[in-house]
Protein backbone atom coordinates (compact mmCIF):
# COMPACT_ATOMS: atom_id res chain seq x y z
CA UNK A 1 0.00 0.00 0.00
CA UNK A 2 1.47 3.44 -0.54
CA UNK A 3 0.79 6.59 1.47
CA UNK A 4 2.45 9.16 -0.55
CA UNK A 5 6.16 9.14 0.45
CA UNK A 6 5.49 5.59 2.35
CA UNK A 7 4.95 2.24 1.38
CA UNK A 8 3.00 -0.22 3.85
CA UNK A 9 3.86 -3.57 3.32
CA UNK A 10 2.68 -7.01 5.72
CA UNK A 11 5.86 -7.97 7.15
CA UNK A 12 7.63 -10.87 6.15
CA UNK A 13 10.82 -13.13 8.10
CA UNK A 14 13.15 -11.12 5.16
CA UNK A 15 12.06 -7.36 7.91
CA UNK A 16 13.63 -9.16 11.10
CA UNK A 17 16.61 -7.67 10.75
CA UNK A 18 15.87 -4.08 9.79
CA UNK A 19 13.08 -4.40 12.23
CA UNK A 20 15.87 -5.63 14.99
CA UNK A 21 18.24 -2.38 14.26
CA UNK A 22 15.16 -0.59 15.08
CA UNK A 23 14.19 -2.50 18.31
CA UNK A 24 17.56 -3.07 19.78
CA UNK A 25 18.62 0.97 19.59
CA UNK A 26 18.44 2.32 23.18
CA UNK A 27 17.36 5.73 21.56
CA UNK A 28 13.84 4.44 20.95
CA UNK A 29 13.51 2.75 23.86
CA UNK A 30 14.15 5.56 26.25
CA UNK A 31 10.18 5.26 27.97
CA UNK A 32 10.89 1.78 28.54
CA UNK A 33 14.53 0.47 28.32
CA UNK A 34 13.63 -3.01 29.47
CA UNK A 35 11.15 -3.18 26.34
CA UNK A 36 14.55 -2.94 24.36
CA UNK A 37 15.43 -5.92 21.97
CA UNK A 38 18.80 -7.79 23.31
CA UNK A 39 18.40 -10.85 21.05
CA UNK A 40 17.17 -11.31 17.48
CA UNK A 41 15.18 -14.41 18.55
CA UNK A 42 12.95 -11.75 20.06
CA UNK A 43 12.42 -9.59 17.04
CA UNK A 44 11.35 -12.60 14.95
CA UNK A 45 8.78 -13.83 17.32
CA UNK A 46 7.60 -10.41 17.38
CA UNK A 47 7.16 -10.42 13.74
CA UNK A 48 5.82 -13.58 13.08
CA UNK A 49 2.89 -12.49 15.46
CA UNK A 50 2.74 -10.08 12.88
CA UNK A 51 2.44 -11.80 10.32
CA UNK A 52 0.09 -14.53 12.07
CA UNK A 53 -2.23 -11.35 12.93
CA UNK A 54 -2.23 -10.12 9.23
CA UNK A 55 -3.74 -13.99 8.17
CA UNK A 56 -5.97 -14.33 11.58
CA UNK A 57 -7.33 -10.65 11.69
CA UNK A 58 -6.96 -9.55 8.23
CA UNK A 59 -4.97 -6.86 10.03
CA UNK A 60 -1.65 -6.60 11.66
CA UNK A 61 1.31 -4.49 12.01
CA UNK A 62 2.73 -2.82 8.51
CA UNK A 63 6.52 -2.64 7.71
CA UNK A 64 6.66 1.24 7.14
CA UNK A 65 9.54 2.35 4.39
CA UNK A 66 10.50 5.50 2.94
CA UNK A 67 9.24 5.14 -0.90
CA UNK A 68 12.41 6.75 -2.28
CA UNK A 69 14.96 4.42 -0.89
CA UNK A 70 12.50 1.66 0.55
CA UNK A 71 14.56 1.89 3.96
CA UNK A 72 12.45 0.09 6.55
CA UNK A 73 11.56 3.38 8.86
CA UNK A 74 9.63 0.72 11.63
CA UNK A 75 6.55 -0.29 11.92
CA UNK A 76 2.77 1.01 12.68
CA UNK A 77 -0.60 -0.91 13.10
CA UNK A 78 -3.15 -2.56 14.84
CA UNK A 79 -3.58 -6.08 15.73
CA UNK A 80 -6.28 -8.45 18.17
CA UNK A 81 -4.91 -8.21 21.27
CA UNK A 82 -6.32 -11.05 23.90
CA UNK A 83 -9.49 -11.39 21.74
CA UNK A 84 -10.96 -8.16 23.16
CA UNK A 85 -9.39 -5.14 21.50
CA UNK A 86 -7.02 -3.83 18.43
CA UNK A 87 -4.10 -2.96 19.75
CA UNK A 88 -3.02 0.63 17.85
CA UNK A 89 1.07 -0.08 18.23
CA UNK A 90 3.77 2.12 16.63
CA UNK A 91 7.64 2.20 16.91
CA UNK A 92 9.52 4.01 14.79
CA UNK A 93 13.54 4.35 13.86
CA UNK A 94 15.39 7.72 15.57
CA UNK A 95 15.63 9.13 12.18
CA UNK A 96 11.41 8.61 11.53
CA UNK A 97 10.82 10.25 15.06
CA UNK A 98 8.90 13.63 14.70
CA UNK A 99 7.62 13.60 11.20
CA UNK A 100 3.79 12.52 11.54
CA UNK A 101 4.15 9.16 10.36
CA UNK A 102 3.02 7.29 13.37
CA UNK A 103 -0.39 9.63 13.53
CA UNK A 104 -0.57 9.10 9.97
CA UNK A 105 -0.37 5.18 9.11
CA UNK A 106 -2.25 4.95 13.09
CA UNK A 107 -5.07 6.68 11.29
CA UNK A 108 -5.07 4.27 8.32
CA UNK A 109 -4.65 1.73 10.86
CA UNK A 110 -7.88 2.73 12.99
CA UNK A 111 -10.00 3.18 9.90
CA UNK A 112 -8.96 -0.27 8.77
CA UNK A 113 -9.87 -2.15 12.38
CA UNK A 114 -13.28 -0.29 12.38
CA UNK A 115 -13.90 -1.96 9.00
CA UNK A 116 -12.97 -5.48 9.82
CA UNK A 117 -14.21 -5.68 13.03
CA UNK A 118 -16.17 -2.51 14.36
CA UNK A 119 -17.04 -4.23 17.16
CA UNK A 120 -13.48 -4.63 18.32
CA UNK A 121 -12.52 -1.25 20.43
CA UNK A 122 -9.23 0.23 19.62
CA UNK A 123 -6.75 0.81 22.11
CA UNK A 124 -3.21 2.63 22.62
CA UNK A 125 -1.17 1.85 26.00
CA UNK A 126 1.65 3.44 27.12
CA UNK A 127 3.55 4.99 29.78
CA UNK A 128 2.82 8.47 31.14
CA UNK A 129 5.96 9.97 30.48
CA UNK A 130 5.64 9.16 26.80
CA UNK A 131 4.41 12.53 25.81
CA UNK A 132 5.10 11.46 22.20
CA UNK A 133 3.25 8.52 22.15
CA UNK A 134 0.45 10.07 24.13
CA UNK A 135 0.33 13.25 21.62
CA UNK A 136 0.00 10.42 18.46
CA UNK A 137 -2.99 8.90 20.55
CA UNK A 138 -4.57 11.49 21.12
CA UNK A 139 -4.42 13.07 17.18
CA UNK A 140 -5.81 9.84 15.21
CA UNK A 141 -8.97 10.22 18.28
CA UNK A 142 -8.49 7.77 21.13
CA UNK A 143 -9.21 9.37 24.74
CA UNK A 144 -7.82 8.42 27.83
CA UNK A 145 -9.63 6.21 29.65
CA UNK A 146 -7.46 4.47 32.36
CA UNK A 147 -4.32 5.60 34.32
CA UNK A 148 -2.63 3.14 36.56
CA UNK A 149 0.19 1.61 37.50
CA UNK A 150 2.21 -0.20 35.15
CA UNK A 151 2.34 -4.30 36.68
CA UNK A 152 5.30 -5.97 35.94
CA UNK A 153 7.43 -2.48 34.95
CA UNK A 154 11.12 -2.85 36.44
CA UNK A 155 10.09 0.93 37.40
CA UNK A 156 7.25 0.01 40.75
CA UNK A 157 6.38 4.02 40.08
CA UNK A 158 5.83 3.77 36.03
CA UNK A 159 2.10 4.64 34.98
CA UNK A 160 0.45 3.30 32.73
CA UNK A 161 -2.18 5.14 30.42
CA UNK A 162 -4.85 3.59 28.15
CA UNK A 163 -6.23 5.31 25.50
CA UNK A 164 -8.91 3.78 23.51
CA UNK A 165 -11.41 5.28 20.64
CA UNK A 166 -14.87 4.00 22.94
CA UNK A 167 -15.52 3.27 26.51
CA UNK A 168 -14.07 0.09 27.66
CA UNK A 169 -15.31 -2.60 29.43
CA UNK A 170 -13.46 -3.47 33.16
CA UNK A 171 -12.30 -7.29 30.89
CA UNK A 172 -10.91 -4.80 28.63
CA UNK A 173 -9.21 -2.59 30.58
CA UNK A 174 -7.95 -5.03 32.95
CA UNK A 175 -6.86 -7.17 28.85
CA UNK A 176 -4.71 -3.93 27.91
CA UNK A 177 -3.15 -3.88 31.70
CA UNK A 178 -1.65 -7.41 31.28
Amino acid sequence: MHMDDLHLDRPTLDDVAAIHTIYSDPRVWTHLPSGRHERLQTTESMVQAWIAGWEEDGLSSWIVRDARTNQVMGNVGCWVKHDAFWNLGYRLGIEAQGRGIATRVAKHAISQAHRINPALPVVAYLLEHNLASAHVAEKVGLALQHRGPDAGNPDPAAIRLIYADRALTQNQIKAAME
